[in-house]
């Protein structure tokens, strides 16, 4: 049995994986009561040390897992998709 789409419909579905695991990441590991007034005319909730290479590198293997899931889904038929191909083709 063959995977029923191709690899450019793979990656858009990890590049959409990773955008939703992206903004489930982002608030981790912020923490605003210890934060101080900024004095310097900075934004009230920007944070400190917003860590985002450790965020990106976090987001994408939970994504990669979040993906293969996906992919296993379609894989075995539970999550069909459509079958696009126009007729006659």
């Amino acid at each position: 049995m063959d995977m029923p789409i191709g690899p450019v419909t793979m990656l858009a579905i990890y590049i959409v994986c990773w955008w939703v695991v992206l903004f489930a990441i982002l608030p981790l590991g912020m923490n605003q009561a210890d934060q101080e007034r900024p004095t310097d005319g900075g934004q009230w909730g920007a944070p400190v040390q917003p860590q985002l290479k450790r965020k990106f590198l976090t987001t994408s293997w939970v994504a990669l897992i979040v993906w293969l899931v996906v992919m296993a889904l379609v894989y075995i038929g539970w999550m069909p998709l459509p079958d696009l191909t126009p007729p006659g083709g």
